[in-house]
Formats: structure tokens, sequence, C-alpha cells
């Protein structure tokens, strides 16, 4: 029952990303998906785009890719992209590509960027872009050969996990910390709250 004591249904919420960062958060705040489902795009920037709005681009076409397939649900996608100016550090696959990251990181701010896109039953998208500033110590070589044995760079933005050893490399932030880990929550609520999702209706 709504806060106003009227019955309503709550839209189904679908979110386009099989990040399990992304799922805690979103648990993290009372907000439990009915499906999760990992969206494929290409995630190649393109000519001259800067890196928010390659965010952006793609967290609409995770969300459009996977509302295509649960028509009159919202649907919730994501992206996060690590930049110094416009140069746009990979999600690391490899030792060597996190190494690089890393070491370019290293004394250095950066700023990563979050998109955050919902497409809602009748096809429509609203979005949000956030700006986290993240300051980075000046890392040594064994403080990068030990994190990189962790394994827990792999796949992330930039080639750390702000919510894991690299808490420790961390100067300074400035922003959404949420946002460095996977999706910025205060703009991910107001938009599923604007479009009728209300995690009020599961007290």
């Amino acid at each position: 029952m709504s806060i106003s004591g009227i019955d309503r249904e709550r839209p189904r919420l679908i979110l386009a990303s099989a990040s399990p960062r992304r799922l805690v958060l979103l648990q993290q705040i009372g907000i439990i998906p009915d499906e999760t489902v990992a969206a494929e795009v290409d995630e190649a920037a393109g000519r001259r785009e800067r890196p928010g709005g390659l965010a952006a681009r793609l967290a609409e076409a995770k969300a459009r890719q996977i509302a295509a397939r649960f028509p009159g649900a919202l649907v919730l996608g994501a992206d996060t992209v690590v930049a110094c100016g416009r140069r746009v550090l990979p999600k690391a696959d490899d030792e060597g590509e996190a190494r690089r990251c890393l070491e370019f990181l290293s004394g250095r701010r950066h700023r990563v960027h979050g998109g955050v896109s919902v497409i809602d039953g009748q096809g429509r998208a609203y979005a949000r872009r956030v700006v986290t500033v993240v300051a980075f110590k000046r890392l040594s070589r064994e403080e990068i050969s030990d994190y990189i044995s962790t394994g827990e760079w792999r796949g992330k933005a930039g080639a750390y996990a702000i919510q894991g050893h690299a808490a420790a490399f961390v100067r300074q932030i400035s922003g959404s910390y949420s946002n460095v880990v996977g999706l910025p929550l205060f703009e991910t609520a107001c938009l599923l709250k604007g479009l009728g999702y209300d995690t009020r209706l599961d007290t």
C-alpha cells in the first residue's frame, strides 16, 4: 500500500547488468530487481567521444537492448568510465593492462564518469550523469604488484575496485562514492522513484 493509502502495483524492474556490485548496491537501499540480465554492447568509444558522453551512451544502449525483451517493465542500465582528461582507461582483462592503468593513475587525480539510464514501459529513456573525482597516492612497484596479485581488478574500469584493497590507494575523493563502486545510488533512486518505483511498498 502506498503512503497515501491507495493500493498500486509497483512496476517490474529489470537490471540490465550481470555486475554483482550493482546488485549489492541496489539491495543496500532496498531495491531488489525482479531480474538481472547481462547486456552485450560494443563499449568502444566513438571518435572524439568524451568520457561522460560514452558512459551515458553505453548505459542507455544496455537498457534499450534488454528493454526489448521485457515490454512494460522499467529497465535500468548503467556504465562506468574512468578517465584522465579525455583519455579513457580500459576495463582491464590481463595483468599487463592492469599494471599500465595503475602506473598511469599513480599520484594522479582522475574522474569516474557514471551513466545511468532507465527505460520506461513506453520505451522512453530517462538518464543521469555523475562525475566523481578520485586522487590516488603515488604507488610503488611493490604496491602495484601486490594489488595485481589479488585479482580484484579484473574487468574493472581503470583496473581497480575502490571497495576492495584499492581503498588504501585513495588519498581523496570528491563526489559519489557509490558511483566509483559502479552505480550512483542517489541519482538512481531519484530516477526510479520518479517513474513510480517506490521501495516503501516493501514495508
